[in-house]
């Protein structure tokens, strides 16, 4: 089948894609900025990659008609609560007005259990789209309903783990006795791949979800003991929604606006309805959910995290075309230039490199960066806890701590970084190997900021004496990492 594949680089999407392509479908993924989206490898000859804008339906009239099917996995949960309704029901409605002069006779849409007759801004924003997609005049739309997901790398699963292992006692609010039914992301897969073209599943909406119905609070408690830990939970009434926002955002990763549209939906139990069932349409067994987190943590310690809730959205950032930032301008910056000569290897400094953050660190005094971390939490950022997607590989579109991965070429040895922390300005982090004609390597270290008035430059300016510290110890440490003690002679670092 010819099938059209949206929010290709999002968290599902991404784990999809591979299935499709496998089962011999000739898939073409809709992206917004294709320099954004790197298909893996094996990918590259056998998908297409298209541009488009569901926002802009003038994007969308260029777009191929001869598709069979489409896959709608697109969502707005990290912009504020009204905007992202908003911007849900217009996107699915532009793509009605796409699909209704294409031949396409299904489209499959991942929507929430929305069985509560009080629904949250963010389920009732799922309920939307599912009505917006069965107005298509041609193409059946096929919803499956899903309450919590757990995998690696996805945003429930990250926010139960934050709270497990960061928190020796928990003290949640009241939503923590809610009740839900949590699904593997591998059954997830098994019912997106087994509904398109299933005559039994045209134009009909299941509820999806594992054999286990839980409080939000047992699911804390059976992931402390898979991991061997004691957690008391203690719940109080006294936490509003947006105290329990700031207490979920400054305790996990997650974003504050994605913060605010999990809590308003966590007062809703996500239970399916055996109405809705999808076992006789699709027989399948589905994972217990301490299966779904063992396998969770067996793909995370084979290094076999396939994508993150990280890579979609994460910041006000994620929502700029932040590819025209990859070459960092020249007029109006401030730059703090470190090189250093070397005679070792450069793929092992170059591993240094694609290794820094997350858990490896940034090499010098990791507790300032921390520090800085924290105030950005503190003011509404991203803080350092995102970490990485990978312990070793990074791919354009990654987050990285408080960065974006803007460039990571290991042909030409060169990383490049684009802040997403909160700053009066614009930073850039990159690192470059260049060979020497003596046989010996370089690697540069360029820290760029463009500043934003005076606020800007008084930053820069008190940063200066840190940097000073931070940046060359940098630079030494990523050379010197993992290698034999050199001679005075061997490294020679300078300063730009």
């Amino acid at each position: 089948m010819r099938i059209l594949l949206t929010g290709a680089n999002g968290y599902i999407g991404q784990r999809l894609l591979p299935l499709l392509v496998e089962a011999g479908h000739d898939v073409t993924c809709l992206v917004r900025d294709p320099r954004r989206y790197e298909l893996p490898a094996p990918l590259h000859d056998r998908v297409q990659v298209v541009q488009a804008d569901l926002r802009q339906p003038d994007t969308l009239r260029h777009l191929p008609q001869d598709f069979d099917a489409a896959y709608y996995l697109v969502h707005s949960m990290s912009t504020n609560g009204r905007d992202f309704y908003r911007a849900e029901q217009q996107s699915a409605s532009n793509f009605v007005q796409y699909l209704n002069g294409t031949r396409i006779r299904q489209v499959i849409y991942l929507s929430g259990i929305v069985n509560d007759p009080k629904l949250s801004t963010h389920l009732r924003s799922r309920l939307g789209v599912e009505r917006e997609l069965k107005k298509a005049a041609h193409a059946q739309a096929t919803v499956l309903r899903a309450s919590i997901i757990i995998g690696s790398g996805s945003a429930s699963f990250e926010i139960i783990r934050d709270l497990v292992e960061k928190l020796p006692v928990m003290v949640g609010p009241k939503w923590l006795n809610s009740r839900c039914q949590p699904i593997g992301v591998r059954d997830v897969m098994h019912y997106l791949t087994a509904v398109l073209d299933n005559p039994a599943c045209l134009g009909k909406t299941f509820d999806i979800g594992g054999p286990d119905v839980l409080t939000y609070k047992q699911m804390l408690q059976g992931f402390a003991r898979l991991r061997g830990f004691r957690r008391p939970i203690l719940t109080v009434p006294v936490l509003t929604p947006r105290l329990s926002s700031w207490w979920l955002f400054l305790v996990t990763r997650t974003s504050f606006s994605l913060a605010q549209s999990l809590v308003d939906s966590l007062k809703n139990d996500t239970v399916a309805d055996l109405r809705r069932s999808i076992r006789k349409a699709v027989p399948h067994q589905c994972m217990s959910y301490t299966e779904a987190l063992e396998l969770a943590f067996q793909r995370i310690e084979q290094n076999e995290v396939i994508s993150s809730w990280k890579d979609a959205a994460s910041s006000g950032v994620a929502d700029k075309n932040y590819m025209d930032y990859v070459q960092i301008p020249q007029h109006g910056m401030f730059f703090d230039r470190q090189v250093m000569h070397f005679a070792r290897p450069p793929e092992e400094v170059l591993d240094n490199i694609w290794r820094i953050g997350g858990k490896r660190g940034w090499y010098k005094v990791d507790w300032l960066w921390r520090v800085r971390g924290l105030l950005d939490k503190l003011v509404g950022g991203v803080g350092l806890r995102r970490g990485r997607r990978s312990a070793s590989s990074l791919r354009p579109g990654d987050p990285l701590d408080f960065w974006r991965v803007l460039v990571a070429d290991r042909v030409s040895r060169r990383l490049l970084l684009y802040a997403e922390m909160k700053l009066p300005g614009e930073a850039w982090l990159q690192f470059r190997i260049l060979d020497n004609a003596d046989g010996t390597h370089t690697l540069e270290q360029l820290a760029a900021f463009r500043p934003r008035g005076l606020a800007g430059r008084l930053y820069w300016y008190s940063l200066v004496p840190f940097h000073f510290v931070i940046f060359k110890g940098m630079i030494e440490n990523i050379v010197q990492y993992g290698s034999a003690p050199r001679s005075p002679s061997s490294a020679v670092p300078s300063a730009t």
